[in-house]
């Protein structure tokens, strides 16, 4: 069945606004700029604050949902449904969840590559197999397991891919890329816990997908807002790469962004980037299915790592591209999407196929969450 334009368009508005997310990230990064108290020109280096605009841009989804819910009232015969009330700090856990999984991505993200940042996150899937095993009484299927062991391989690949690239790299330290991508692969258990709660605690009150991001992202921007003001004081020494050596110097990245407004726009593209990116991606889901919206993703991280090749933020690396087509095929194994391949051979049962076919509602339930996008 041929796609119609308006599914064209939010596939494309997926793909684009995804992409946009993280390299509009890593973008900021690469700035530097004087700051505050007469400092030098240093480095943007402002993960907090980046991750303050991140939930910016997830509560506006919050916004969104009202103004449809509103549009939809005033026809003649309403077709949104708006979800059953729920109590909102049903959210808190999932979203502190995301609060510190983003931080920490956002962290390690000065560290490495954008295109490894991307990668790496494919590693939500191994913990998020595992705990919903153990949380949610879920039994995997051998394929879903067989897809977490090469999604490991492919891991190692990619770190070993980053080992390879940094240790030729002068102006890189191998530390530091190492540790980014180990903070990633950390994060990402943060995340697939987040995934969990939501599933377990959230996603069975028929919580619209908008309304539920835009809640954990109403909690996320309040919570760590206010927690910028105690990073001010809360000096960690080198581990900070602001002239006060504090956890957050908000007031310098604001400093910066005055002596170099290019930084606002990469900001600015942060925060609206990720609202389209949670629209087109819950639309996705519903419009076309939560398949389609995986692929899309993983072509998200193609766009990445060639728009880093063009603008000259990394070096080719014939690993990474091997690493990244075994993140593919462990990703697909996990999520079925080679069931529609097996249940055209003659040799797989009809009862097989039965089974399988209550994976795209887990899908679509798993993936009504935030990407990964989270952010």
């Amino acid at each position: 069945m041929a796609w119609t334009k308006y599914q064209l368009f939010l596939a494309a508005m997926m793909l684009i606004t995804g992409s946009i997310n993280t390299l509009s990230a890593k973008w900021a990064d690469m700035f530097s700029a004087p700051g505050c108290y007469g400092s030098p020109n240093h480095a943007f280096s402002h993960p907090f604050v980046q991750a303050v605009g991140m939930f910016l841009g997830e509560l506006s989804c919050l916004v969104v949902f009202h103004i449809l819910l509103c549009h939809d009232r005033h026809k003649p015969e309403p077709t949104m449904d708006p979800g059953q009330s729920f109590n909102p700090l049903l959210f808190l856990p999932p979203a502190l969840c995301d609060m510190l999984g983003t931080s920490i991505m956002y962290v390690a993200l000065n560290m490495t590559s954008a295109s490894s940042f991307q990668m790496l996150r494919g590693a939500v899937i191994i913990f998020t197999g595992l705990l919903s095993v153990a949380f949610l009484g879920r039994r995997l299927q051998p394929s879903q397991w067989i897809g977490i062991l090469v999604t490991i391989i492919g891991l190692v690949v990619v770190g070993l891919a980053d080992f390879l690239s940094g240790h030729g790299d002068d102006s890189r330290k191998l530390s530091e890329v190492i540790t980014g991508d180990l903070l990633i692969i950390m994060a990402q258990i943060i995340v697939a816990v987040q995934m969990v709660l939501e599933e377990k605690f959230v996603y069975k009150h028929n919580v619209h997908p908008l309304k539920a991001v835009g809640t954990e992202g109403f909690f996320g921007f309040v919570i760590l807002t206010l927690l910028l003001i105690p990073m001010f004081y809360i000096h960690v020494g080198s581990f900070a790469d602001n002239p006060r050596q504090v956890l957050e110097d908000a007031l310098d990245a604001f400093c910066q962004i005055g002596h170099k407004p290019l930084i606002l726009l990469a900001l600015l593209g942060n925060t609206v980037s990720i609202a389209f990116f949670n629209f087109a991606g819950i639309s996705v889901t519903k419009e076309i299915s939560a398949t389609t919206r995986m692929v899309l993703d993983s072509l998200r991280t193609v766009v990445i790592w060639v728009m880093s090749l063009l603008l000259g933020w990394e070096v080719f690396h014939g690993l990474q591209i091997l690493g990244f087509i075994i993140l593919l095929v462990g990703t697909a194994l996990y999520n079925g999407l080679h069931k529609p391949l097996m249940a055209k051979l003659p040799c797989c049962p009809r009862e097989q196929r039965a089974e399988e076919a209550e994976a795209p509602e887990r899908e679509r339930l798993l993936g009504a969450g935030k990407a990964a996008n989270e952010s």
